[in-house]
């Protein structure tokens, strides 16, 4: 019987899960067994799962887990260099060149175990079956709206927490900018036509702010992008890989521009493929804002767990379109799981 087991989340400010409840009765119904760590933040109560029937286990036990289960979970695993026997469902980060992630793929080396990236589950266009992307720009443009109001105030933007909805946050950024009292600002999105770019477009436009979109066809010339340094805010939604596009480039510093506020959402700051090479690390959400440059001033957001800022909404619709995959459990050889094996095959030697 396939086994999955849906780990507590380890790392600060993670409260979303893959599975819902409801989700879980789906795969017991198919007779797929559910284990569920007892978790202290996770966004949907414990027991919904446990009316569900699912198994639960002790908080963060998932490396004592049988040798055949299936352990799921979204972030990254903490980073004690033991070695990976079993099979992990997570977003891993890896392949695209970044060099925490090399580690990663050595720890799943040593121990025998296997990587099916989330990142990597896709259809067979190549389309991604799940993504957390709308959620993720919502919630990034949000943090660099907020990195903006810091701004004109004089001051770097101070520690954001989590919403309990959309409307919440729409709330308190509504507070913040009528304080303010100012003009809203302008601002640029790439990646417009995607969930990540749609996402941190929403939230633009519902509070006020002019927003560009532009998508491949706006930047497929591949630079410079003097259009960007005309606004007050950029996101960036587009993933890092080969062949994308430098947008804001180190020389954009000191140049004179309206641009004081980035939005990295796609958020690659260690990859070799960064469009936005102007900073060298994430952000946090007890520091969200980092200042790379002072006359003029330039900030960059770059959270990379954003849609925990909505947790509920963003576990719910990210869980939704992931069960249809979850339900192929029992043929890790073809399908999405095949494809996702094929992939963390190429990047880890035999």
């Amino acid at each position: 019987m396939t086994h999955l087991w849906v780990r507590a989340e380890q790392r600060a400010n993670e409260d979303r899960v893959g599975l819902t409840p409801k989700g879980a009765k789906s795969l017991l119904d198919a007779g797929i067994h559910i284990t569920i760590e007892r978790s202290q933040t996770r966004a949907i109560p414990l027991q919904g799962y446990i009316d569900a029937g699912c198994a639960i286990a002790d908080e963060n036990s998932w490396p004592t887990a049988p040798g055949d289960a299936i352990i799921f979970g979204l972030k990254e695993l903490p980073e004690d260099g033991t070695p990976l026997p079993h099979r992990h469902i997570m977003f891993g980060h890896a392949f695209k060149g970044q060099h925490s992630g090399k580690a990663l793929l050595e720890r799943f080396q040593a121990g025998g175990g296997t990587l099916y990236d989330l990142e990597y589950l896709v259809d067979e266009t190549g389309r991604r079956v799940a993504a957390f992307g709308y959620w993720a720009g919502y919630a990034g443009a949000a943090v660099t709206l907020k990195t903006w109001a810091a701004q004109q105030r004089g001051d770097i933007c101070g520690p954001v927490g989590a919403y309990e909805n959309k409307d919440a946050l729409i709330a308190d950024l509504s507070a913040e900018l009528l304080e303010l009292n100012t003009t809203r600002p302008t601002a640029i999105v790439i990646g417009a036509k995607g969930r990540v770019g749609s996402g941190a477009a929403d939230l633009c436009e519902t509070m006020g702010i002019k927003v560009t979109k532009w998508d491949m066809e706006e930047t497929a010339h591949g630079g410079p992008f003097p259009e960007i340094l005309s606004h007050n805010m950029f996101l960036n939604c587009i993933f890092a890989r080969p062949g994308t596009p430098v947008f804001v480039p180190r020389e954009a510093l000191t140049a004179d521009r309206a641009l004081s506020a980035i939005g990295d959402v796609a958020c690659d700051p260690d990859s070799d493929y960064n469009p936005v090479p102007v900073y060298d690390r994430a952000t946090t959400w007890d520091s969200p804002a980092l200042r790379v440059a002072e006359e003029p001033v330039l900030d960059v957001m770059a959270i990379d767990n954003l849609p925990s800022m909505l947790p509920l909404e963003s576990s719910e619709d990210y869980a939704d379109q992931l069960l249809p995959s979850l339900l192929t459990l029992g043929d890790l050889d073809t399908g999405v799981w095949g494809r996702a094996y094929a992939t963390f095959k190429q990047h880890v030697p035999e």
